[in-house]
């Protein structure tokens, strides 16, 4: 018979049951905006919730093996950026001049490190590009022509033709908008904010958070929102980790990701009243609007917004997970 010393035998027990208590959790979003029932066809909805799901499966097969939050909110953000229902990555809106500009950022809570990209017109995950920029580059943020030039140097990042990004459904958002332009109507009126976010906690109890869009359709002028913005669109800390979605000058005026992080760490705030003190209050009295997705240390979720609809998923410690995409579901 082979005799295992007490203490050994005792530390393996306790191994064995800090894997099994590590609790892990992912909440996404696909933006949120003017949603409503009748204007998404069953088919529509239903090929939505898939690539939501989709979505949340490549994260947390990352989380259930250990593997890290960034990882995690990393695959994530890369299978939406490849669906065409979402503003990011392959689904991105026109510009005014016909283009494309994407924005992405990724921030890791417990280092503090982050990274950034705005006005992309040719790298097909600009996620993964933010990523390459904290890791490979002494910078947070790099933008256009400059960030681009910095994708060339790394092999594993993905460059494409700018029209590879187009869609059907997208060009036929930018002609309405510019009717409603040449009607008189706001320039920056939208129905739709179609930004991408993820955050994630893992194993070892520490937080990631990513964003992803395409921002605003019939944008001009290399106007860039609160995505690529760590602190406005993006924030990941020790405690908690924000992924905005919504009117980006408002969020950038707010600060919101940060301002919900802030609540929670310097005012003891739970994560949902700080989350929606934010959104449904902060933002709207500038006169903004949109939603956001929180994830705290313990795995608690806020998926706060002031919009008809916002399309999000999650997945909870105990391992319930759900979709959703009007105001009146769970």
């Amino acid at each position: 018979m082979i005799r295992i010393p007490l203490l050994l035998a005792l530390g393996l027990a306790t191994m064995t049951a800090s894997a099994q208590d590590a609790r892990t959790a992912l909440v996404i979003h696909g933006g949120a905006g003017v949603i409503e029932r009748r204007a998404l066809s069953v088919e529509d909805e239903r090929a939505v919730r898939r690539d939501l799901d989709r979505a949340l499966d490549a994260g947390n097969r990352v989380l259930k093996r250990g593997g890290s939050a960034l990882d995690a909110v990393t695959a994530s953000i890369g299978v939406l950026e490849e669906s065409p229902w979402f503003n990011a990555g392959k689904g991105a809106v026109f510009n005014a001049a016909g283009g494309h500009e994407l924005d992405a950022s990724i921030m890791e809570g417990h280092t503090r490190r982050a990274g950034a990209v705005a006005g992309l017109s040719t790298v097909r995950s600009p996620i993964r590009l933010a990523r390459a920029v904290m890791e490979h580059s002494p910078h947070v943020m790099m933008a256009g022509a400059g960030a681009e030039a910095f994708a060339d140097t790394r092999s594993e990042i993905a460059r494409v033709r700018p029209d590879w990004f187009d869609t059907d459904r997208r060009r036929d958002q930018l002609e309405q908008a510019r009717k409603r332009e040449k009607a008189g109507q706001a320039a920056l009126s939208t129905t739709y904010f179609g930004t991408v976010g993820a955050v994630a906690l893992d194993q070892q109890g520490h937080i990631a958070a990513a964003t992803s869009t395409g921002g605003m359709t019939n944008k001009r002028y290399g106007r860039v929102g609160d995505a690529p913005i760590i602190g406005a669109g993006n924030w990941a800390d020790d405690r908690c980790g924000v992924s905005g979605t919504g009117w980006g000058e408002f969020y950038i005026r707010a600060a919101v990701a940060h301002d919900i992080c802030a609540r929670v760490a310097y005012r003891g705030d739970t994560l949902a009243v700080a989350a929606d003190a934010v959104v449904n209050g902060e933002v709207v009295k500038l006169g903004g609007d949109g939603g956001a997705i929180a994830l705290d240390r313990d795995g608690n979720i806020a998926m706060p917004f002031n919009t008809s609809g916002m399309y999000r998923g999650w997945i909870k410690p105990d391992g319930s997970r759900g979709t959703a995409v009007f105001r009146d579901e769970g």
